[in-house]
């Protein structure tokens, strides 16, 4: 999801209803019962109330105007040119997680109240710091990356991370989390594979089910996303995906179809790209014809943030709720409802989808919640299920274990600087962080004092002289891998019984990675070789990790190491999850759940990733990352990934 605020203004100012929103923003102004922190606190005897009452009389007793509000967000606290304020009433409604994606309206007088939904693929993602409280931090487990636990071909191992996440997210009031992530890996430079699970639907599918079954087990809601074919960053919210039908059915809905079928999810977030020119949100095709009729699927749609351009028309194909949510278009239903544009019985259908998943929800139900989640237990789930999820992808003559009696020169940023997950809606304010060295000295292994002093003083210096972020959420620029000269390698090799060195890649959301973040770059491939030749010609080891958020080339330097451990991005315990395989304290059972190319020539979609501007006269965006009309054809067709390289035997 978008939750970056400048983001939201050039959002809203390219939206069509926006050019009414003050008008809207007045009309709109509608008088709704206090409530507390989303609760109802009042209700008047004389009138149906959600859960005492037939659900069909509830409704009844609603407003044309409460019911268009009922599928529209409440929208932002934050006072933001471009983004029309929250109604005077919604304004003065505290948030029940301050920092969570999004929140429903109340309709205190029927008893209906304020749902939460927050973001969440890696972990709970709220504010960790509250102007109403300077005492503490409000803190989440930062698990592994969905690439990561998809590798472990293990549903109970996901589904108990489900299970240990959903806990979390209920301490924390939280109503619908909004994941799992659920595209494909259709290449590797696409910005939020982190995100995702792997580049084959079966394994996607089974693996979100898995995390769905457990969450939900908690009574806390999920949200697959986005449905469907986002498989892109670039100019996603007017891009164009234009797919055969086989091949839309057969990978990118199949992994949907799996976990709407196992597990049935509470809800299902529609994606911001068009399909064969129809917005997602926008597709009647794909939200009631394929998701409702042929699926069964009977929670609530809901769009990704500012997504689609036409709120009468996601109504009317079957997307019940449009977040964030602004008044105009609440007034834009409002008005579509009393002119006919939007049937009452379309109004309805949204209505009591929304309503039905309310009432499951824990602040309709009551839950206490305590704000004090177990993270100890979220830890040490976080821990076992990044270690036993890497994949070892060589290890020549026994090199792992390393026996903990020895001492490592360890090379490489990332060394240091462990990337434990992805920026963007998937970030994560986590307590702390393990880094690899930390891990390492916990499992009783010596560190190279004087390799370690020159890194963390590098790493230190560079981290003080860099930019800030262009944006809020979004990643600062990636440090430049640190060289070493030859004399310091040379005395590492004599002193150390072994050489790591840590390959590390950042991925995110907003944008895709560059072409030349496939390869190592040169000071990488430098570094690597001489560290290998150096520790060779005495006889030692040298073993690579790859902390990496997407698939990256391994074939052109797999020969001078002599182990490669795949650690992906392994959350807050991913330094002692490192260290917890090097020195055998877990067997790496992880298998690829993606295919590495041996050149990314090799990739299917390599000629047609991310896509191309369409030709015309386009309107500058305000801002650049809102995009211009745009288009991607999936000219391989089903041939995606193992099924490209097996059929074509292509190695």
């Amino acid at each position: 999801m978008k939750c970056i605020v400048s983001l939201f203004a050039l959002a809203l100012l390219a939206h069509p209803v926006l050019a009414q929103a003050p008008a809207a923003t007045t009309q709109l102004q509608t008088t709704l019962a206090d409530s507390d922190n989303g609760r109802v606190v009042a209700s008047p005897d004389d009138l149906p109330q959600l859960g005492k009452s037939p659900l069909a009389d509830v409704i009844a007793a609603m407003t044309t105007r409460e019911k268009a509000l009922l599928l529209v967000g409440m929208g932002f606290r934050a006072n933001i040119p471009g983004i029309p304020p929250m109604s005077p009433e919604d304004a003065k409604i505290p948030e029940k997680v301050p920092g969570a994606a999004g929140r429903t309206h109340a309709i205190a007088r029927l008893g209906i109240p304020s749902i939460t939904l927050s973001d969440g693929p890696a972990g709970v993602r709220i504010d960790p710091v509250r102007d109403d409280d300077t005492t503490r931090t409000y803190h989440a487990t930062a698990f592994p990356v969905a690439t990561l636990l998809a590798s472990s071909w293990d549903t109970a191992l996901v589904g108990n991370v489900g299970v240990t996440f959903g806990r979390e997210a209920r301490e924390y009031g939280v109503d619908i989390l909004l994941a799992p992530g659920m595209n494909l890996h259709r290449n590797p430079l696409g910005g939020r594979n982190f995100e995702y699970y792997s580049e084959d639907p079966l394994l996607s599918g089974h693996m979100a089910a898995a995390f769905i079954n457990g969450f939900e087990s908690q009574g806390v809601g999920t949200a697959p996303k986005h449905f469907a074919a986002n498989n892109q960053e670039f100019n996603r919210m007017k891009l164009n995906t234009v797919v055969s039908e086989r091949t839309l059915r057969e990978l990118y809905l199949k992994g949907f179809e799996i976990a709407v079928k196992e597990a049935e999810p509470w809800t299902v977030m529609s994606a911001y790209n068009l399909i064969n020119g129809v917005h997602s949100s926008q597709s009647p095709e794909l939200l009631t014809t394929i998701l409702r009729d042929e699926w069964g699927f009977e929670g609530f749609v809901m769009t990704d943030w500012f997504g689609g351009t036409d709120p009468v028309e996601q109504v009317a194909a079957g997307n019940d709720v449009i977040m964030p949510g602004f008044p105009a278009l609440t007034a834009a239903l409002v008005a579509a409802a009393e002119n006919g544009t939007l049937s009452q019985e379309q109004l309805d259908t949204s209505v009591e989808r929304v309503l039905r998943i309310v009432m499951q929800s824990p602040t309709f139900r009551g839950v206490e919640y305590s704000e004090e989640p177990d993270l100890g237990t979220g830890a040490a789930v976080a821990r076992r299920a990044a270690a036993e999820s890497m994949v070892l992808l060589k290890n020549d003559d026994g090199t792992l274990p390393i026996a903990s009696s020895h001492t490592i020169a360890l090379f490489g940023n990332t060394s240091y600087d462990l990337i434990i997950g992805g920026s963007g809606s998937g970030d994560v304010n986590e307590a702390y962080s393990v880094s690899l060295d930390a891990g390492l000295k916990q499992a009783g292994f010596t560190i190279d004092s004087e390799l370690e002093k020159r890194y963390t003083t590098y790493m230190v210096d560079a981290k003080a002289k860099r930019p800030p972020p262009p944006m809020p959420f979004f990643p600062p620029p990636p440090i430049a891998e640190m060289s070493v000269d030859a004399e310091t390698i040379e005395r590492a090799a004599r002193n150390a019984d072994v050489a790591i060195f840590t390959l590390g890649r950042r991925s995110g959301e907003f944008e895709d990675r560059a072409r030349d973040e496939f390869e190592l770059n040169d000071v990488e491939r430098s570094l690597l070789n001489d560290v290998s030749e150096a520790f060779h010609a005495v006889g030692k080891k040298v073993v690579v990790v790859m902390n990496v958020g997407g698939v990256t080339e391994v074939a052109s330097w797999r020969n001078a190491p002599d182990a490669i451990l795949l650690a992906w991005q392994p959350g807050q315990e991913g330094g002692n999850a490192i260290a917890d395989v090097l020195s055998g304290r877990v067997n790496p059972s992880g298998k690829l759940a993606s295919t590495f190319p041996t050149a990314y020539t090799d990739v299917p979609s390599a000629e047609n990733f991310p896509g191309k501007v369409l030709p015309g006269d386009h309107e500058p965006p305000p801002i650049a990352l809102m995009g211009l009309p745009s288009e991607v054809i999936y000219e391989e067709g089903i041939y995606v990934g193992y099924r490209y390289h097996n059929t074509f035997d292509v190695k």
